[in-house]
């Protein structure tokens, strides 16, 4: 485990037998939490834009996005197959045909092996999951649930819409069809402490779940979150106490659960706080040097039995 932990990028070419690289695609789909279905504001650290580049609507179609994309991480990371990864807001949520249209547009060019299919739990049912079961057959197939965390007044406050046992459901659903189960949770949610982070851990730990991406919460412009930082009510992790957070997160994971992220990427332009958090590459040196100076790694403190001890 060259990094003391099981990466995406190792475990991508332990399949393909070479660089594989994901291109983030905007669908121009929305959300539950924005289209008045749930809310209209979204969760407080979501702005309008949802994560996404806004590509569908200036325009550019899945497969332009794609030839777009395949074009420069050839030319950055010298990839040679890729994974399809629709981002921005909840893609499974949508009328069917309109869903099937936009995946099936993305597995049908070259060199495209698979998709990640970021959503939410509230938005997964049988007819997507059969459909995404039939994909898993000839692609690896990818389907990530926002979770955030397993405390459901940590869901309320943040204004998910949905509680925990929403997601356990859709975990359970997606179960034994060949797709790849991703969640995604959040370091630095308002009102939690250490115990709190770690405790979603140990949850996750023990759902058999394939992989997960850990997030730093960064304030971002134009978001209940600006208003919470300003006014003094949320203070923001700083860069060393969220390394440990990772580190004592990834000591508590299975050893095989892939993870595919340790932190975000804001926007420079739409960053309010914390400052380190544009400083990536800084930031992941750092898990990866404390990993090292701790005498440790993912799945130390983790039994297959879903003890952590």
């Amino acid at each position: 485990m060259k990094n003391r932990y099981c990466d995406l990028n190792s475990y991508l070419r332990s399949l393909f037998g070479c660089r594989v690289q994901k291109i983030s695609l905007d669908a121009g789909l929305t959300c539950p939490n924005r289209d008045g279905s749930i809310f209209k504001e979204g969760c407080i650290y979501c702005n309008s834009r949802g994560s996404g580049t806004g590509a569908m609507r200036e325009g550019l179609s899945i497969t332009a996005q794609i030839v777009k994309g395949k074009e420069f991480l050839r030319r950055r990371y010298r990839a040679e197959k890729f994974i399809a990864y629709f981002q921005s807001f909840s893609n499974t949520y949508g009328p069917y045909e309109r869903l099937k249209g936009l995946y099936e547009e993305a597995l049908a060019l070259d060199d495209i092996v698979g998709l990640s299919i970021g959503t939410r739990p509230d938005c997964i049912g049988e007819s997507i999951l059969t459909l995404l079961e039939g994909y898993a057959r000839d692609h690896l197939i990818w389907i990530e649930y926002g979770l955030q965390s397993i405390h459901d007044r940590t869901l309320a406050f943040i204004n998910r819409g949905h509680d925990v046992n929403c997601f356990k459901r859709a975990v359970e659903l997606t179960r034994n069809r060949g797709i790849k189960i991703c969640t995604h949770v959040i370091l630095g949610l308002p009102f939690e402490d250490r115990h709190d982070m770690l405790a979603t851990a140990k949850a996750v730990a023990a759902m058999g779940i394939d992989g997960i991406k850990i997030h730093l919460l960064y304030v971002v412009k134009d978001t209940r979150m600006e208003r919470l930082y300003r006014e003094g009510t949320y203070r923001c992790l700083e860069q060393e106490e969220y390394a440990n957070l990772v580190c004592d997160f990834l000591e508590l994971l299975p050893p095989e659960m892939v993870i595919q992220r340790l932190t975000g990427d804001p926007h420079p332009a739409e960053l309010v706080a914390p400052e380190w958090s544009l400083r990536k590459g800084e930031t992941l040196s750092l898990i990866k040097s404390t990993l090292v100076d701790r005498g440790s790694w993912q799945g130390k403190r983790f039994t297959h039995m879903g003890i952590c001890l």
